[in-house]
């Protein structure tokens, strides 16, 4: 019996993908993730690396910003079709921190969501609106008849489970509780974390900081999530974390976070081809 087809989706926020760039490319030429979401580019478009992504094997969208913020989408020998550039809900929101596109057959919203410290404060009411809007947002996507994935660094420690030590960041934005009922929310439109599912109650992290040997020690966070509609969410395989990446010289603060689903499209195109 012929072994199904499956597609690896992930998300990586790359601190700064000029100062990363050799990280990704090792990690892309490893895993050979089909669809990525790249967040805190941290650079124009003008400076965004596309040739030497395309090199890799991958097409890709970016949006950009100087210095901060700014995400990408890449697929695997194909490049992303654009569906959507920027989070409706906010005409005067020049922040670079969605985009939306169809890869492989799925549509895919990669995001980077803000990190509303310190709290409280100006940022963190900035925080708390975008969720608002991701919401309402993601309610449309939800629903749809299609594969939808929304992935990318959330910055939101979902519950005391995914954080080595909930006391010493009580105060900090991404734990709050009016964090935590949004990103709670956002799930009950019917939405699957897949790392979360897969893995139960099992620690496990997407982010470690730069003290105290946190990656060697794995004394990590998990803010870097892939939500699945319910289409999506039937194919679910597998998911789980390349902490490898991390653990490299120099490397971003966060890990590659990945889902791997059946490609069961694929199989229903082939059997009516065959049919």
């Amino acid at each position: 019996m012929a072994r199904a087809k499956t597609l690896k989706l992930a998300t990586f926020n790359v601190n700064g993908i000029g100062a990363r760039l050799p990280h990704l490319l090792a990690w892309l030429e490893r895993e050979r993730p089909d669809i990525v979401a790249l967040q805190e580019l941290k650079a124009t478009d003008a400076a965004f690396p596309a040739d030497a992504i395309e090199q890799a094997g991958y097409g890709a969208i970016w949006l950009g910003e100087r210095s901060w913020n700014g995400v990408a989408l890449l697929g695997r020998g194909t490049v992303p079709v654009e569906s959507r550039r920027g989070l409706p809900g906010a005409s005067d929101d020049r922040e670079s921190r969605y985009l939306e596109a169809a890869i492989h057959g799925v549509l895919v919203a990669g995001l980077y969501l803000p990190n509303g410290n310190p709290q409280p404060g100006p940022k963190f009411d900035y925080k708390l609106k975008w969720m608002d809007r991701l919401r309402r947002h993601a309610q449309a996507l939800v629903d749809l008849p299609h594969p939808v994935a929304l992935i990318g660094d959330f910055n939101v420690i979902p519950t005391d489970e995914d954080i080595y030590d909930p006391k010493s960041w009580r105060k900090d934005a991404l734990l709050q509780p009016e964090v935590r009922e949004r990103y709670r929310q956002l799930l009950a439109q019917g939405w699957t974390d897949a790392l979360r599912h897969t893995h139960g109650d099992q620690r496990i992290y997407t982010f470690w900081d730069y003290f105290r040997q946190h990656a060697e020690r794995d004394r990590g966070l998990r803010i870097d999530h892939l939500l699945l509609n319910p289409v999506l969410a039937r194919r679910l395989v597998d998911a789980g974390v390349d902490r490898w990446v991390r653990l490299q010289d120099k490397a971003s603060d966060h890990a590659p976070t990945w889902v791997q689903v059946r490609a069961a499209a694929a199989r229903k195109r082939a059997a009516r081809r065959a049919g």
